[in-house]
């Protein structure tokens, strides 16, 4: 089993953006991002529709890798993130804390969930 040290959310921002500096060159414009986020997505949804959906799996979907794409996902995601100068963690933290005063009995009282 391969040891992995917990990485923090602004750790995570600061390798990916250390990797788009160095290696990436530069970061994609803002639209440019956005729409690559939107199509890593995508695949995202794909995998699922596919592997816990009702379809089924292409012969070209053969490798793969739900995991690995939903890593495109957060990378993306903090690329955006990055860019536009949102501290994710404080980002999460307050839509927790709003989630949890506008959710408190919401879920609890959804019949559908029961």
């Amino acid at each position: 089993m391969k040891l992995v040290p917990i990485m923090t959310i602004e750790e995570a921002q600061k390798l990916v953006d250390n990797w788009i500096k160095t290696t990436g060159i530069r970061y994609f414009n803002e639209l440019t991002n956005t729409a690559i986020l939107m199509e890593e997505v995508g695949e995202v949804a794909r995998i699922m529709a596919r592997q816990y959906g009702e379809q089924s799996f292409k012969k070209s979907d053969t490798e793969v890798n739900l995991a690995d794409e939903m890593a495109d996902v957060l990378f993306v995601l903090i690329c955006l993130a990055n860019q536009t100068n949102i501290d994710l963690t404080d980002a999460l933290q307050k839509n927790m804390e709003k989630k949890s005063i506008r959710d408190a009995d919401r879920h609890k009282n959804n019949e559908k969930l029961k």
